[in-house]
């Protein structure tokens, strides 16, 4: 019931994208301020924040236009998805913190562990899927 009355209040159009996107923005933004604080130490958070729209629209766009919609398959699909959304958070990370290659990977490896542990924690209070 909480499901049609949400799906009847976004529509399902452009508002429920923006929301999707926020949401997903601010997920990995929390995430890679964990992350960036237990790697680098004090950092500012809008670093996090600059550096975490990559990511969230490079899977958001492939989840969406590639697995769904039969670009590659479904098995396939999801590791694609995260390779090239750990691309993108590469790239986006490097540029925002001004780190070399070297140290770039370790914080985007964290990353990737600090979003799985808090989206299984999430999925589990919540019940998403």
């Amino acid at each position: 019931m909480l499901q049609s009355g949400f799906s009847s209040l976004t529509g399902g159009g452009i508002l429920a994208v923006l929301v999707t996107v926020l949401v997903t923005w601010l997920f990995y933004a929390l995430t890679l301020h964990l992350a960036a604080t237990f790697f680098i130490g004090d950092v500012p958070s809008q670093l996090a924040a600059k550096a975490a729209l990559a990511p969230a629209i490079v899977s958001l766009i492939l989840q969406r236009w590639g697995v769904e919609s039969g670009v590659v398959s479904a098995d396939l699909g999801v590791a694609v998805v995260l390779f090239l959304t750990l691309v993108a958070d590469g790239i986006a990370i490097s540029l925002s913190y001004r780190l070399s290659t070297r140290s770039t990977a370790p914080l985007v490896a964290l990353h990737l562990a600090f979003a799985a542990v808090l989206g299984f924690a999430l999925n589990n209070i919540f019940m998403f899927f």
